[in-house]
């Protein structure tokens, strides 16, 4: 598989992370302070929206799986089609519309379209990997240059939402850190204007918007015109695909999927929570409202530089071993819950960055494994590549939709209010959870999971050694 082929293959899934990350951490905050919609149903729009995806998930790889080969392969049409519906829907739903009482329902069903087309651009084109090459080492360094341009692509998203919002979330009455005996005046003070001025923050979040749903044409063309999808190279002229319904229930059976599905679930749902609730945190609970998009851009700079790294390491010392670097985040995140200070946040960003790119590289990397070994398992069916990676997808996202709305709804509880300085002492104290304590437990409680995952770098050795010889 040539270099060229890898890049463009990496090139056509930054459109979705740059779209997604800019969401991820800012779509709390728009919903709360531009749009003045109120926690719980800010908690309704971000758990529903991600429920939609998440549902949309089998029911993509329902029918990709019943899809027949065309001359661009079978995949690929399915990514051509969705991307220009995708753009218009993602612009949508950062638009403010002119009515107040309809608002909850404009910004649900858009995001609920958006994550629906989401997910039917992200599972044919996930699923690719297992179409670009038959060699492990391929689809390992083919997976770790899509998971860098992921990456990048994140850090896009979020530095060009950030540089262009800014501006949104930053006050002059809200710049200096309050005394302890705060007044009332400051708890009322807001730190927004109001959001019905056309020639305020609409304007800047269309700007955003419109600039990063026409990143989504540029990655679309590079991703058609540089990959070549192969058909399944194992499966015999004889062999007929497994039915989506018992090869669900197959895969739901099958031990090695379920453990790193269990896990990961639990880790991403973890970093989705970091995402969901950063800048709430930097603005709210720590006193770095002027810090926050130079704090996302730490984050995800160490995560693109750091992407390498871990793809050396899983190399040399392996898959498993590498999970190790998702813990380092949770000691640097309880010191910033605890020791707010801004020297301390850089540094506890640049970790986190680290851990977030082993997260996000590894259960790519060691998905392709357990389908090379649901394969030897099942040798004379096809078509189930598409079932792991949409069922995959659907946990995933099923999870960090109920991580997050449940976060939402934490702040509903505990009484935030929209467009003021300083919040309450019970929401400051729950957003330190949401960074601090709920992150940690989740991540040890997968990795504890990931340590009865089954399939070492000998097993690999022996599935592909038996692969071949089936081929």
């Amino acid at each position: 598989l040539s270099v060229c082929s890898k890049i463009c293959y990496a090139i056509g899934g930054a459109p979705n992370q740059v779209a997604a990350s800019a969401a991820s951490f800012f779509l709390q905050i728009y919903l709360l302070d531009i749009a003045h919609i109120t926690p719980f149903h800010a908690s309704l729009v971000l758990f529903i929206g991600k429920a939609s995806g998440a549902v949309t998930d089998p029911v993509a790889g329902f029918f990709i799986s019943k899809s027949r080969w065309t001359k661009i392969g079978r995949l690929m049409p399915w990514v051509l089609a969705c991307t220009p519906f995708t753009m218009i829907s993602y612009f949508l739903m950062w638009y403010l519309p002119p009515f107040v009482s309809g608002r909850v329902a404009w910004y649900l069903t858009f995001h609920c379209l958006f994550q629906a087309l989401t997910t039917l651009f992200q599972v044919p084109y996930s699923a690719l990997t297992m179409f670009l090459s038959t060699d492990q080492k391929d689809r390992d360094s083919a997976t770790a240059y899509r998971m860098t341009m992921e990456v990048l692509g994140t850090l896009i998203g979020a530095a060009l939402q950030g540089h262009i919002v800014a501006s949104a979330h930053v006050s002059p009455h809200c710049t200096v850190n309050p005394s302890v005996n705060t007044t009332d005046s400051w708890h009322d003070t807001p730190s927004i204007p109001d959001p019905s001025d056309p020639l305020s923050h609409q304007v800047i979040y269309m700007i955003a918007a419109g600039v990063i749903a026409g990143v989504y044409l540029l990655g679309i063309v590079v991703l058609f015109l540089g990959v070549k999808e192969r058909d399944d190279p194992y499966a015999l002229n004889s062999d007929r695909a497994i039915p989506f319904c018992k090869g669900l229930a197959l895969t739901m059976k099958h031990g090695p999927y379920v453990k790193l599905t269990a896990s990961f679930l639990l880790i991403s749902t973890a970093v989705q929570l970091e995402q969901g609730n950063f800048v709430l945190f930097c603005t709210h609970a720590a006193g770095l409202r002027n810090h926050f998009q130079y704090l996302v851009v730490t984050i995800l700079v160490s995560a693109v530089v750091s992407v390498p790294f871990w793809q050396k390491f899983l190399q040399r010392f392996g898959k498993k071993c590498a999970a190790c670097g998702i813990s380092w985040m949770i000691p640097f995140a309880v010191m910033l819950v605890t020791i707010p200070n801004l020297i301390l946040a850089y540094f506890v960003a640049f970790v986190s960055g680290l851990s977030i790119a082993a997260s996000l590289l590894l259960p790519w990397s060691m998905l392709p494994d357990v389908v090379d070994n649901f394969r030897l398992q099942n040798p004379h069916g096809k078509g189930h590549e598409t079932i792991f990676y949409s069922s995959y997808v659907f946990f995933t996202k099923m999870s960090a939709g109920i991580g997050l709305g449940i976060s939402a709804a934490g702040l509903e509880f505990t009484g935030y209010k929209p467009g003021i300085c300083r919040q309450s002492d019970d929401v400051i104290l729950t957003l330190k959870l949401l960074i601090g304590a709920v992150p940690a437990i989740l991540i040890l409680l997968g990795l504890f999971i990931l340590l009865f995952y089954p399939i070492t770098e000998e097993s690999r050795k022996e599935t592909k050694l038996a692969l071949e010889e089936l081929r």
